[in-house]
């Protein structure tokens, strides 16, 4: 299983300038896997909530643009992209998780098929390099699906493939974090497994005090260890 404890707090790795006068910004974009969430959804996080416990925030400053259900399709259409960028300067970085939206064809609001998906990533990668700021690309982070062998399989189809592809063309930095939470889930197993996630018995939580089984998103717990793979790539 992997340590959390992988990177201490106020660590500060090799592609962050520290020693300059301002704080390193790095901004989020992407899907409810790493938004911020309000108070009445609680315990649920994501994960990019928990990616500033591993700095001080006198280097290292992140600002979470990440919003419930967004795709690279309506993240644009809805003008994220746009007050995103609009913040954005040089030495700036910009994580970029999308994929878990992208494929529902029954959202036409959402639904990016694969060509199109591949495009708009390569625009975020053009977008952020005309800036000169860092554009880092992230495949999706995995949902808690287990077959009835106790076997992992995935959710995702081509479209961790494309978000690589469009790394390797663009020549974007990549954080493989759907292949990392993979083999995070295969190592916790179908029971344990439960703990990262949003498993509540009736009663635990007073936001839903009839339960809740909820395969994608994360408790405090799978919040902070997806974080730590996002620190390891």
């Amino acid at each position: 299983r992997f340590n959390l404890a992988v990177v201490t707090l106020a660590a500060c790795l090799p592609f962050f300038d520290c020693t300059a006068s301002e704080p390193t910004r790095v901004f989020l974009a992407g899907d409810s896997t790493l938004a911020e969430k309000p108070p009445e959804a609680r315990p649920e996080f994501g994960w990019g909530e928990k990616l500033q416990d591993w700095f001080a925030a006198d280097e290292v400053v992140v600002i979470n643009h990440a919003k419930y259900g967004r795709s690279t399709k309506s993240f644009m259409d809805e003008g994220r992209w746009d007050a995103l960028l609009a913040d954005v300067g040089p030495d700036d970085y910009v994580f970029l998780q999308f994929g878990h939206n992208d494929p529902k064809e029954h959202s036409p609001e959402r639904y990016a098929p694969p060509d199109v998906f591949k495009a708009n990533l390569e625009r975020f990668v053009t977008d952020v390099s005309e800036r000169q700021a860092v554009p880092v690309l992230l495949t999706p982070v995995v949902r808690r699906r287990f077959d009835e062998n106790g076997d992992f399989y995935d959710t995702h189809g081509v479209y961790p493939d494309l978000a690589r592809e469009v790394a390797n063309t663009t020549e974007a930095k990549l954080i493989d974090l759907h292949a990392a939470s993979m083999r995070y889930l295969e190592a916790y197993g179908p029971e344990r497994s439960k703990d990262l996630y949003l498993w509540l018995a009736p009663g635990e939580s007073s936001n839903h005090p009839e339960g809740l089984e909820d395969n994608t998103h994360f408790s405090p717990l799978g919040a902070r260890a997806m974080a730590s793979l996002v620190m390891q790539g």
